[in-house]
């Protein structure tokens, strides 16, 4: 059961918690294999997306019994954070007004061992031409090494470009690689990339943030809402898509998501039949020169 659920979220657009339920609901027939397993931190919105939010990582105290949870070490104690393991739990994340869903990179039982390594594209501003050059150099990159990736709008600013890997490496050497991968290609295209956080050192250019990939780093799981107006989804789409321009990163929304499956359905449901061993990929890393 939804409470209030007339509440509008998306003040601009006038989409109701009722609205952001029922979508969770119809869309987890796919949703829910990509995050099963995954530890879950909810971004909630109490007040709509007019209002600031929060992230909430803890349910360990006031949530239904039912619900799957995970108990995880972190500094100084453990959290206890929800699995989502079917529609009924999607919805109980949208009954809380949890707009966005994000998920670690690993499942449990194997949590220290990563089947996903995610690179996530950020320009500081509207840059599409800049932005699709980005993804697809890092595309290419990752194919030269032997990696075939996959990709998804973020629902915010840019892509995220994402490795099913076969866990065997843990979170060092996913983390570790990445930032190199990050570092080689920002070596090479200094004028379109940057690994500086801060925008005011990125002087313009595409953040390859790679920090997802660190133990309990979370990103925007697929299918996920995002709290922008026109309620963007962070859904997935081919290299084609990107290479022509015809998906950008908030194209995808609330309003066309389900004509789009029904056109062309799950784009991400062979990816994880295709877990990549990361030890070869870091063995071609190090022969590898940067180019400053």
């Amino acid at each position: 059961m939804i409470t209030h659920p007339e509440k509008v979220l998306f003040p601009d657009d006038g989409i109701t918690k009722g609205e952001l339920a029922t979508y969770y609901e119809a869309i987890a027939h796919l949703m829910v294999p990509h995050i099963s397993g995954r530890p879950v931190t909810m971004e909630r919105y109490h007040r709509g997306i007019g209002e600031p939010g929060f992230f909430q990582k803890d349910v360990s105290k006031g949530f239904p019994n039912w619900l799957a949870r995970v108990e995880v070490p972190k500094k100084g104690g453990t959290v206890h954070h929800p699995l989502i393991s079917d529609a009924r739990s999607l919805v109980w994340l949208a009954n809380q007004n949890c707009i966005t869903v994000h998920v670690w990179i690993s499942r449990v039982p194997d949590l220290y061992q990563p089947d996903l390594c995610v690179f996530d594209l950020d320009p500081s501003e509207d840059q599409p031409d800049a932005l699709r050059g980005a993804a697809l150099v890092l595309r290419n990159f990752l194919q030269e090494i032997g990696l075939t990736c996959w990709v998804k709008t973020s629902g915010s600013k840019g892509f995220h470009v994402v490795v099913p890997l076969d866990r065997k490496c843990g979170y060092g050497d996913v983390a570790a690689f990445a930032h190199r991968v990050g570092g080689l290609l920002v070596s090479r295209h200094p004028v379109q990339l940057t690994q500086e956080f801060s925008k005011a050192d990125r002087g313009g250019r595409i953040l390859i943030d790679t920090g997802r990939n660190a133990y309990s780093g979370a990103f925007a799981a697929v299918y996920s809402v995002r709290p922008k107006r026109g309620a963007p989804v962070s859904a997935p789409c081919t290299w084609d898509e990107v290479e022509s321009g015809a998906v950008g990163p908030q194209t995808i929304t609330l309003q066309n998501i389900q004509k789009r499956i029904a056109d062309v359905g799950d784009l991400w449901a062979e990816m994880h039949r295709d877990g990549q061993s990361l030890r070869s990929a870091i063995e071609q890393l190090k022969e590898c020169k940067c180019t400053r």
